[in-house]
Formats: C-alpha cells, structure tokens, sequence
C-alpha cells in the first residue's frame, strides 16, 4: 500500500502465528520488530522509533493493556491495535478505550493491513485549518511548520503532535481551548486514549513554556485547558 517502508512494533509470544504474521507483514511493505514477551516490547517501544505498534492481550511479564497502558505515558504519539483470541465484550471495550482498533484472532490478514493502513492516514493527515503558522507566545517564537520553538536563539525541535497542540493553544491564546474540539481537530475524535495523549503533550508543552514566567497553561476542570499569556 505504501512505498516508503513503516517501522511496525510486533509483540506476541506465539512463535508460530508471530512468524506468519511477521513474513505477512514484511512482504506488504512494513520494516518489522518482533518482542515475543510486554517487557522487551516495552524496552523497544522506548528506544527505537516505530510509527505504528501490533499488541497481543495475552503476554508473559507485562500484558497487552499494562504494556497500552505504557506507551500511552511514555509514547503517546504512538498508535496501536491489540491482535488478540479474547472475544470478551468487557475486553473489546477496555482495548477500544486505549488503543485505536481491535482484531479478534482468528483473522484474514488483509483485515489487519488495511485497519494499520487507515490508522496510518490518520496520523498522516491531522485537519488542523487555519493559514497562520508562525506565533509570538510570550518570549517565544513558534515556527508551526518547521516544528520550532525559539527563545534567545536556543531551538527546541517538536514533534508534529506537539505543534499540532501548540497551535490549537495558540490559536485560542489568553481564551479556554475545549478539550473535546481540540481532541477532535488534532487527532479525529476525543476518545480516551486521545484525551490521556494530549494530557502529556500538554505537560510537554508547559516544560519547554518555563523559561517564560508570564506564560501558563491553565486546566480548566470539565471544559479545557487556557494559554494564559499576561
């Protein structure tokens, strides 16, 4: 589907369906890491740069949910889909609440490529509309579309997330940002793994603020968050 090769994060302990599912994989386009245990594909999670991630429920040392549950802490711009045999509403709900998707095994691979290639255009086009890109925040200079923020001519590199959040904030300076349409203009809809996302790339986006004692981001309990510049 895609020419330019995806790093894809591939946890499940099943040797034989982790073979097939990972030949499968490579042959549509995906550059495949395989951690057979939650724990070692935690540790991968942390240190290499994946665009996507395939999580099975059933794992030794850390399940499927516990190692979610992680990568929304630790790598929130990181989508996931659990893979998993359990069928269970309960379990369906929980993994909707923290992932993107959830594929009950048995499956037609086709499903699982095309579920990760529509979480993938997803990410790939956030409708963020408005034509302004660069912004004074308090000392600052936000530079939207190279993704810098300036102070004294010390960079700080963003991720596309975080200036994706910047933005909105900016965008609404000295006014409350609505949770709920910001969770829905940045990432598409306001579900809750969207909402524990932008909860640390708002935490993000406060530290790389400190330097200027006349900024805040303010929550407003229920409604949002206020870019609060005096």
């Amino acid at each position: 589907m895609r020419k330019k090769k995806i790093n894809l994060l591939f946890v499940e302990d099943d040797t034989n369906l982790g073979f097939v599912i990972k030949d499968q994989l490579e042959h549509a386009g995906y550059q495949v890491s395989w951690a057979l245990n939650g724990a070692d594909g935690l540790k991968l999670a942390l240190n290499q740069h994946f665009e996507i991630a395939v999580l099975d429920v059933m794992l030794p040392q850390m399940n499927g949910f516990e190692l979610a549950e992680e990568l929304v802490e630790l790598k929130p711009e990181l989508p996931f889909i659990f893979l998993t045999a359990k069928s269970m509403l309960d379990d369906k709900v929980r993994g909707l609440k923290l992932g993107r998707d959830y594929l009950c095994k048995p499956f037609v691979f086709k499903e699982l490529e095309l579920r990760l290639f529509n979480i993938l255009q997803q990410e790939d086009h956030i409708p963020v509309k408005e034509e302004q890109t660069k912004f004074e925040v308090g000392k600052y200079q936000f530079d939207y579309v190279n993704q810098y923020l300036t102070l004294n001519g010390n960079e700080q590199k963003l991720t596309k997330k975080e200036a994706d959040v910047l933005k909105v904030l900016c965008q609404h300076k000295n006014q409350v940002m609505n949770r709920e349409l910001a969770l829905k203009t940045i990432w598409g809809n306001d579900d809750y793994f969207n909402g524990r996302s932008m909860d640390v790339f708002i935490s993000r986006i406060r530290k790389y603020l400190k330097e200027d004692e006349n900024i805040q981001i303010i929550n407003v309990h229920g409604v949002g968050f206020k870019l609060a510049i005096r």
